[in-house]
């Protein structure tokens, strides 16, 4: 996880207090799914009765209702985040000034990039800890209905994150390449704007277009070689945890067969094993999708972090105590 943006929540009352409400509602929707499973394996093999639908149609509108509080206050989280990052960003600009940035990228960043961020904080943060409660809970309940089964599943279930990390190693780089050809996108489009009536004056405004032009089609190159690599990261993810549900599945199918194994586990098991590996699933899935938010994020930081240069007052300029002199305008030998 990011630790400048962690740090920055945990700054901010507000927002911990709603990532606090939002990563506690998504783990206890996570939990549900094991009430859930217990109570829909006991009604099919017909150990409960049918009046347990009810408390099945209660335990899912509960869910329902944590994944709405969920959603909402992650909005809030993210939404705080955003403006406390952009009121320090402009607060530094201002310390940093003009020269410091291109004002393309700086409008790149502060705009279209920190939105980015929505990605991660509504997604990733709380499949992250989804990813850390659940499947170890699904595991001990295995262990406790199917001996089998849960070996399977806690030897294939490290497979999904070491694929992951493998794979986010390159969508990081590529991810970060993609952002900065739409900063410079963003910062020479703008700067071609402003700069346009000077352009045709002068006679340079067709190759200014395709300069433009050429910076657009990298960028085109970034973001295919980026939605690749998160499409084949995406089918390496799929894949491991079908073939690892495969494994999970044929056995308790022969088993039910051969009369070795009751119907009411074989359908706990069946329901329980896929939950063991879709938190891990999504959780890459979103960090995938969240790189691009991160990317800004390292982008801000680094101009929060940039020294701020030491301003000195000219020769011949009367300073007061405890009052900063305004830079000096001088024109010597100037004839119009």
């Amino acid at each position: 996880m990011h630790k400048d943006l962690l740090r920055l929540m945990r700054a901010e009352r507000p927002v911990r207090r709603h990532l606090t409400v939002t990563l506690v509602a998504a783990v206890l929707a996570g939990l549900l799914v094991l009430v859930q499973a217990e109570l829909l394996a006991g009604v099919l093999s017909g150990r409960f009765a049918t009046a347990a639908l009810g408390v099945l149609a209660g335990v899912v509108a509960l869910r329902a209702l944590l994944a709405w509080t969920q959603g909402v206050f992650a909005g809030r989280t993210a939404t705080g985040v955003k403006s406390a990052l952009r009121e320090r960003l402009l607060a530094k600009l201002g310390d940093l000034g003009p020269a410091g940035m291109r004002s393309g990228e700086l409008v790149t960043l502060v705009g279209r990039g920190l939105d980015r961020l929505d990605a991660y904080l509504t997604g990733y943060l709380p499949a992250v800890a989804i990813a850390a409660v659940v499947p170890l809970a699904v595991l001990v309940r295995l262990f406790a209905a199917d001996l089998t089964s849960a070996v399977i599943v806690l030897v294939t279930v490290p497979l999904i994150p070491v694929f992951g990390a493998l794979v986010g190693l390159t969508t990081k780089a590529v991810t970060e390449r993609q952002f900065k050809a739409l900063s410079r996108l963003g910062g020479h489009f703008l700067d071609v704007v402003r700069g346009l009536p000077t352009l045709r004056a002068f006679g340079r405004a067709r190759y200014q277009a395709q300069v433009i032009a050429q910076v657009a089609d990298a960028h085109r190159s970034a973001t295919m070689r980026t939605l690749r690599v998160a499409f084949l990261s995406s089918l390496v993810l799929e894949l491991c945890a079908s073939l690892s549900l495969a494994l999970v599945a044929v056995p308790i199918g022969l088993r039910l067969l051969g009369g070795s194994l009751d119907l009411r586990t074989g359908l706990l098991v069946l329901l329980l094993a896929p939950e063991a590996y879709l938190p891990l699933r999504v959780m890459g899935t979103r960090f995938h999708a969240s790189m691009e938010g991160v990317a800004a994020a390292d982008a801000a930081f680094a101009v929060l972090e940039a020294e701020s240069p030491a301003r000195t007052p000219s020769a011949g300029t009367p300073v007061s105590a405890g009052v900063a002199a305004a830079p000096e305008i001088r024109l010597e030998t100037v004839t119009v």
